[in-house]
């Protein structure tokens, strides 16, 4: 299992659009094999700062996720609305508890 945190800010000014194009891109992802769970959330303290929480089966559906065409063009129109280029880490589950 492969989870993915995706930050980013965006200028103000752009809030409206951003989120319309997020939700076209989160449709889409959704489809996606492997894709377990894909959603975008903004920060309470910071309206304009997005995170995409993601849950993929495999590396390889991350992989190719990386690679589809609706992610091409959501990251050519997001890129303009960002502030800086989004902090992504890529995480596994730690088991530091058992269950």
């Amino acid at each position: 299992m492969i989870y993915v945190v995706a930050t980013t800010d965006i200028k103000p000014e752009h809030r409206e659009g951003y989120m319309a194009g997020a939700r076209k891109a989160i449709a889409e992802t959704r489809k996606e094999k492997g894709c377990i769970y894909y959603d975008c959330h903004s920060s309470v303290a910071d309206p304009n700062r997005f995170v995409f929480v993601e849950r993929w089966e495999t590396q390889a559906d991350l992989d190719a996720h990386g690679q589809a065409p609706h992610l091409k063009a959501w990251r050519e129109l997001s890129g303009p609305m960002k502030v800086a280029p989004t902090v992504i880490e890529i995480i596994t589950p730690a088991n530091v508890v058992k269950r």
